[in-house]
């Protein structure tokens, strides 16, 4: 007996022991680890692809006692691909615990805001990430790759939707940006486009080409329908749109809504000043709200619209009604 008592003891005392020290008999770690480590878990990765990754990162004493530890847990189907911060040396459910708890979760966001164009979305992508310019541009020329539709010609303006996206380790500039345009898709065939817009005499692409333009030419949600309506009546009526968001389009301008008569001179076809009807395509990325003021614009007769300075529309229906309200906000001298 004192030999079996002393057996027990001698087991006690060593596995407290080598607990201490951070780990027990020959396949597993004791406890929450130490230190950090990012771990990348890819998508489509099986239990024991895991554990040999943990294994290989030092989480994990052991890939098999990890993968043991996943066949008599239910929560293992939950885990999610993407880049972790873990500790070294955790116990196998530990590890599990830690890849279930999201906020171990390393999340590399992009921000695409509504109205954005291609080249703040590289900026976007490219300042945010490890992907390249080179990788993002080349990814821009393969339509086919980033699954453009047809319609939109293999030009991607418009149809990388505004959004927050997460972008995991490894992930290439083609995924991140089919995933945009797949949000694209996805907002169109919940707003039913392909159905809707032939009640307004458009094209699917017409609708975004017409939301595009409604994200710079109004600032409130309110307000984003009415100015629908004066576009719409303005191309029922073969009237020259005179958009100063399409001229900038093409001028490149910043800082400010207005545009020069040399920029208004300008023969490309995005010049709605110079060309009747809508330009060739999107001028930037449409959000939700705009696409459905497009394909549910507001009732009226309005032929003009302009925005004061603190973001309000007004809308007249005779041009001497728009030059008394541009003058009486922004003054007399005013071209307008």
């Amino acid at each position: 007996m004192k030999v079996a008592i002393g057996a027990i003891v001698l087991g006690v005392v060593g596995y407290f022991g080598l607990s201490y020290f951070g780990f027990i008999g020959a396949d597993e770690y004791y406890g929450s680890g130490s230190g950090t480590v990012k771990v990348v878990i890819p998508e489509g990765a099986t239990g024991d692809q895991i554990g040999e990754t943990l294994e290989d990162a030092g989480v994990v004493k052991s890939a098999q006692g990890f993968y043991q530890e996943l066949l008599g847990d239910d929560r293992a189907s939950s885990i999610q691909p993407g880049t972790f911060q873990l500790h070294k040396r955790m116990s196998s459910k530990a590890a599990l615990d830690a890849l279930l708890d999201r906020s171990n979760r390393v999340e590399v966001t992009v921000v695409i805001p509504e109205g954005s164009r291609v080249g703040q979305i590289v900026e976007a992508i490219t300042s945010s990430t490890d992907i390249s310019e080179g990788d993002v541009e080349e990814a821009l020329d393969s339509p086919d790759a980033i699954g453009l539709p047809d319609s939109a010609n293999g030009n991607p303006e418009g149809y990388l939707f505004p959004a927050t996206y997460s972008v995991d380790e490894g992930m290439t500039a083609v995924q991140l940006l089919k995933q945009m345009v797949d949000q694209t898709k996805k907002v169109e065939e919940e707003l039913d486009i392909s159905a809707r817009a032939a009640a307004v005499n458009l094209d699917e692409e017409q609708v975004l080409t017409v939301a595009s333009i409604l994200e710079y030419e109004a600032r409130r949600d309110e307000d984003y329908p009415k100015v629908a309506r004066v576009l719409y009546n303005r191309l029922n009526d073969d009237i020259p749109l005179q958009l100063d968001s399409t001229v900038s389009y093409v001028s490149k301008r910043k800082g400010d809504v207005w545009t020069t008569a040399a920029e208004r001179s300008d023969p490309s076809e995005y010049n709605t000043y110079q060309h009747i009807g809508l330009p060739p395509g999107p001028i930037g990325s449409p959000g939700r709200k705009t696409i459905e003021a497009a394909l549910n614009p507001a009732d009226g007769d309005w032929l003009y619209f302009l925005a004061d300075k603190e973001g309000v529309t007004h809308f007249s229906q005779t041009y001497e009604e728009h030059v008394a309200i541009c003058h009486r906000i922004y003054g007399a001298q005013t071209e307008c």
